[in-house]
């Protein structure tokens, strides 16, 4: 692919604005019970955003296969059909049930890389996931134990056992996951939802969560290996359907069972970017709020090419957007 169809750093500010715009339209459902009305507004305004985007940008994973929506759906292209022609991964909010329910750690979400770069893994909904940050390069496995694994990045990191902390999403399937975790002697970070988050904050060095584990979205998994990958982290996942006519799809799709995926076969370009504005507050990000006339939105920015994280502070004027 020639220079001129590449992404370049002006692309991150372009896609910024989109996750912002579906932050802030999602801001009047924070709290509210109604979930769909949250997702609606927020896939609303991102697709919005994303036709004016100087780019032609197919969607990879996107909320069609999910979610039966009629935007933003697996294939669709996007932007000005001027600039690189990309894949692109959204999740205008992961987690619409923590948005709903006022909860913290929702984002909006968007992960670019070069066209034909990125896995369709939207056909098998559930991956089983690891993620570390640099200290478990090379040293953690999907193929260990839970228990190796903690004790491998306890040596490399530095840090005792039980000062490990190990994100997990509160689910019934992950409860195998979470005593083994504690059986180990470290400590577990249950979450509800939103394990995008929580893969960013594995793989960032001044994070709290030292390893991200489990049972988890497989689209969002192929989202969060497009930042773990510019920020230096690790991450490998193991698709798990959860049903054999989901097996069959994905079979039918190409994907593989079995089969430790790297982040390199997630995401195989490392010209990419993820950028992420928060919709509640949380540890990555920022959420949403409303001071007066003025609305204040948190994004973190991370480009692949150059490994550079940028956080990313808007004000809006709130009569043009509430």
């Amino acid at each position: 692919m020639s220079l001129e169809f590449q992404p370049d750093r002006n692309l991150a500010m372009e896609l910024v604005r989109a996750t912002e715009a579906a932050a802030i339209r999602s801001f009047p459902f924070i709290g509210r019970g109604d979930k769909n009305g949250a997702d609606g507004a927020a896939v609303d305004a991102m697709r919005a955003f994303l036709g004016t985007v100087h780019f032609e940008g197919k969607v990879v994973i996107g909320e069609g296969e999910k979610d039966n929506a009629p935007m933003l759906f697996n294939g669709e292209i996007l932007g000005t059909g001027s600039g690189p022609r990309v894949d692109i991964a959204v999740d205008p909010i992961d987690g619409t049930s923590l948005t709903a329910a006022g909860r913290m750690n929702a984002i909006s979400v968007i992960a670019v890389s070069d066209r034909g770069t990125m896995l369709d893994a939207s056909s098998v909904f559930k991956m089983n996931k690891l993620v570390v940050g640099k200290p478990g390069v090379g040293v953690c496995d999907l193929t260990m134990s839970i228990a190796e694994n903690i004790r491998e990045y306890s040596k490399s990191a530095g840090k005792p056992v039980d000062e490990v902390l190990v994100a997990v999403l509160d689910r019934d399937y992950n409860q195998g996951v979470v005593d083994e975790v504690r059986s180990a002697g470290a400590a577990t970070r249950l979450l509800r939802d939103g394990d995008v988050a929580a893969g960013i904050q594995a793989a960032r060095s001044e994070s709290r969560i030292d390893i991200a584990l489990g049972v988890g979205g497989s689209p969002e998994g192929v989202i969060t290996a497009a930042g773990v990958r510019a920020l230096g982290g690790q991450m490998q996942g193991i698709l798990h359907p959860l049903s054999e006519e989901e097996r069959l799809r994905g079979g039918e799709a190409g994907l593989r069972f079995d089969h430790v995926y790297q982040m390199n076969e997630m995401v195989s370009s490392d010209n990419t970017f993820f950028v992420a504005t928060g919709v509640t507050d949380g540890p990555l990000v920022s959420g949403v709020r409303k001071r007066g006339e003025v609305i204040f939105a948190e994004s973190i920015v991370v480009r692949g090419k150059s490994g550079t994280v940028r956080k990313v502070f808007a004000e809006y004027q709130a009569s043009r957007w509430l």
